[in-house]
């Protein structure tokens, strides 16, 4: 009896050991080098990074982590250098929670706040062609001269691989040679080149097999950083282009303010100049701003479609250099969700202490229910104290800096529908404020005849300057200030007041039948009361101050 006892223990505990082994095996293959971890953007964030880490190890980079790069749209990626076991997803200032990361191909959405399966993502079973991982290194093999024309591609070997080689595919079948490629030749530096017999698609770089990068799109005449993940042009003019953006670059509807910026340097120290401008589908071209030494201006599409955006720079040597984007403009006469155009003035510009700022909205969408925007404005001090904000139908806001430093103001714009976007701009108060020297007037781009609207191909998202806590909630302050002062009249405060209130609606509905101890209706102003914008005050405009009284916040 208790032999048979003791095989029975012996049993249970062998298979406890069985599938306590796989449990575990299972966990530690949930992140591992050369994952790609995906996120849907889809909750108004013009950008958005990727801060990655391991207690007691380390991260994938300071705060706010790497920026991602774009799938398509709305979907950006992000390949681990390490492995992390937690990530936040941000955009510089407002941020997911501390998030587990859940493996190779998983895509978290912003807006569901839930993870599954990315179908995009490429696969990572073992081929022959696109193995993910080697358990033995394999000898490149010697770099050959090309037989023809093919696909060119460049490596900074900025992380220090010993032997770096290409690996370029059309299919599984249509490849430049077996795993893990061919040996790059050295052309000066940390450079390293491959030019392949033919045009291919898709490549990976490797340390021989080892440390490899994610499934890349070939690019020919690129160059990839093995260190930060990036494709650029591969440049060798003493005129070097070190960065050229578009804020925003995807996202973008008609009238809203796309903020173009470049910069560019000679090892010589010459002077350089930029010129901006832009081209329709239909190939016609404007000039935004020629050759100056202002790095930036505002373009402000009217009209949905695909633009190319070009920089053109040239300096007293007489080097010149350029750069194209392509950007797509949508129409958005129809759209539900509600959108910031442009707030003025623009972020990272100066306000004046104890002098009134105002910043203005230009916003759209809100396409459902009422049409209406509401608008609220949180303004944080340098300090950290806020005002007490509220939404208004006011796209206008005024605020006194009452000392120097940085003021950050974060805009909300509400639909009918209660869906919100809001973005933050970040101003410094100082005593002697003069006017930019590098914004721009905006001029008129060209106007297609025909819509043809296509994929947007931004540049790399850029670098936001904040820099919160990655674990703990922003502090709220513990003693509220006032450091806004209102707007000088309130649509929809129909008694003058200075605040919408139910109030207003019952006053409205009086003086529409008459009832004494109110004005009558042509006593009242129709600025204030006319809400719905038809010209005539009626009891839809009492039943729209209802609906903003309901939406405050």
């Amino acid at each position: 009896m208790v032999k048979r006892q003791h095989k029975i223990m012996c049993l249970v505990l062998c298979l406890m050991l069985a599938v306590s082994t796989v449990f575990v095996g299972a966990v530690s293959a949930s992140a591992a080098t050369g994952d790609t971890v995906y996120v849907r953007v889809n909750n108004g964030w013009s950008n958005v990074n990727c801060y990655m880490w391991t207690d007691g190890v380390g991260s994938n980079a300071t705060w706010p982590g790497k920026a991602m790069t774009k799938v398509e749209d709305g979907v950006y990626s992000y390949t681990l250098d390490k492995d992390y076991t937690s990530v936040i997803f941000n955009n510089g200032s407002d941020q997911t929670d501390d998030l587990a990361y859940q493996g190779h191909g998983k895509i978290y959405d912003l807006s569901k706040k839930t993870w599954s399966d990315y179908a995009g993502a490429p696969s990572q079973d073992a081929t022959a062609q696109r193995p993910t991982s080697a358990t033995t290194a394999t000898t490149a093999t010697t770099a050959t001269t090309p037989s023809g024309e093919g696909t060119t591609v460049y490596l900074n070997n900025e992380a220090g691989w010993a032997t770096p080689v290409a690996y370029m595919w059309n299919s599984n079948s249509d490849s430049n040679g077996s795993w893990p490629g061919v040996k790059m030749t050295n052309i000066g530096g940390n450079i390293y080149q491959y030019t392949a017999s033919k045009s291919y698609a898709k490549c990976i770089f490797s340390n021989s097999g080892q440390s490899q990068t994610a499934d890349l799109t070939a690019k020919d005449g690129y160059v990839y950083n093995n260190k930060t993940n990036q494709w650029s042009v591969y440049d060798t003019s003493p005129l070097q282009v070190k960065e050229f953006t578009a804020d925003p670059a995807s996202n973008i509807y008609t009238g809203t303010d796309v903020q173009l910026s470049a910069t560019a340097a000679n090892k010589s120290g010459a002077a350089v100049s930029y010129k901006f401008s832009v081209t329709n589908a239909q190939g016609g071209t404007s000039t935004l701003s020629d050759f100056s030494s202002a790095k930036s201006v505002t373009w402000t599409p009217t009209v949905a479609g695909e633009y190319t955006i070009t920089f053109d720079f040239k300096d007293t040597d007489g080097n010149t250099n350029n750069r194209t984007m392509t950007l797509e403009v949508k129409d958005d006469s129809a759209i539900v969700k509600p959108i910031i155009k442009s707030v003025t003035p623009a972020n990272l510009n100066l306000i004046k202490v104890n002098s009134t700022a105002t910043v203005t909205v230009k916003a759209g969408g809100g396409k459902t229910g009422t049409n209406l925007l509401f608008y609220k404005y949180v303004v944080t001090d340098p300090n950290g104290a806020q005002n007490t904000p509220y939404y208004t139908l006011n796209n206008i806001y005024t605020f006194v800096p009452t000392m120097k430093g940085e003021y950050k103001v974060n805009v909300y714009v509400q639909g009918s529908d209660n869906s919100t976007i809001n973005k933050t701009y970040t101003y410094t108060a100082a005593d002697d404020v003069t006017e930019p020297t590098t914004v721009v007037v905006p001029t008129t781009a060209p106007q297609p005849t025909t819509v043809q609207p296509t994929t947007v191909k931004p540049t790399t998202a850029p670098q936001p300057a904040t820099k919160p806590q990655p674990t703990t909630s922003p502090v709220q302050p513990t003693t509220a200030v006032q450091p806004t002062t209102a707007p000088s009249r309130l649509r929809g405060d129909v008694n003058g007041d200075g605040a919408v209130t139910v109030l207003d609606s019952t006053y409205l509905q009086k003086s529409l039948v008459n009832i004494s101890g109110v004005p009558s209706l042509d006593q009242l102003d129709l600025a204030i009361c006319d809400l719905d914008g038809d010209g005539v005050i009626s009891i839809k405009d009492a039943t729209i101050i209802q609906t903003i009284v309901v939406n405050m916040k």
